[in-house]
């Protein structure tokens, strides 16, 4: 079983976005896939909404194998509103954030409380960059940050943190935070450096889709990793992940 826990409908692209995505998983075996919506860095309300209905008609159309994250920006005043009905009226199971502010800013707050009564993860875009970083982008400083103020909070970081050994340096030790490498530039190295720094039963599956996927199933085969720990990133883990019967800890 493969689940790919970070995938996107690109805003204005649905029907090409969705079709890539149900091609991979018909391709490549992959059992479910975890999708948020993307458009524009800061988004106005409007683009948000739409988004969000975007995901959730790929969820009606494809139940059982689409589970969708609700995306918000922390600068709206509605974020609250938008989150709550993503995941009581929609039915999503997990909150998207991106670039419109760093994870840690006290607008996010109360998002993440209100995630905390759901038991949801957030998954949370993070970047550390040489050059290019955008304005307001996370990196894994931010994460630890949001994670030592809510540690019953279960908190996906995307990417490694953009540099593993930037991003998983900074949460080593933050047993709240789970870790995706999805489409990132990382060798099979990286893979190995972060199971050794936090775990398997820390790593989940992400390739960013349809951005790409091989070269993030190839990390994994690659890796040396044992059977049940690429069970563990394939699969068990986000299972484990979006039980919201399950807390942290």
């Amino acid at each position: 079983m493969i689940i790919d826990a970070h995938t996107h409908i690109w805003g204005g692209d649905y029907e090409n976005s969705t079709r890539e995505l149900l091609r991979a998983c018909d391709l490549f075996g992959i059992s479910k896939i975890h999708v948020s919506g993307l458009k524009s860095h800061y988004p106005d309300e409007a683009e948000v909404g739409q988004l969000n209905a975007d995901v959730f008609r790929f969820m009606k159309e494809q139940p059982g194998m689409v589970e969708g994250y609700c995306y918000v920006s922390p600068a709206h005043a509605n974020a609250l509103d938008v989150l709550n009905r993503g995941i009581e009226q929609y039915g999503m199971n997990g909150m998207k954030l991106w670039v419109a502010t760093f994870c840690d800013d006290p607008r996010v707050f109360p998002l993440v409380e209100r995630c905390i009564d759901f038991n949801i993860p957030i998954l949370i875009h993070s970047f550390h960059k040489a050059v290019d970083q955008l304005t307001y982008e996370t990196t894994g400083i931010h994460v630890a940050n949001l994670a030592r103020r809510y540690p019953e909070a279960k908190l996906l970081m995307a990417h490694f943190g953009g540099n593993c050994y930037h991003g998983i340096r900074a949460v080593r030790g933050l047993r709240n935070v789970w870790h995706d490498f999805s489409g990132t530039p990382f060798r099979r190295d990286d893979v190995d450096y972060a199971v050794e720094r936090v775990g398997a039963d820390r790593i989940v599956f992400g390739s960013d889709m349809p951005i790409t996927y091989l070269v993030n199933y190839g990390q994994v085969e690659e890796a040396d990793l044992s059977q049940e720990d690429k069970d563990r990133i394939y699969y068990k883990n986000a299972l484990e992940l979006f039980d919201r019967s399950l807390k942290v800890g």
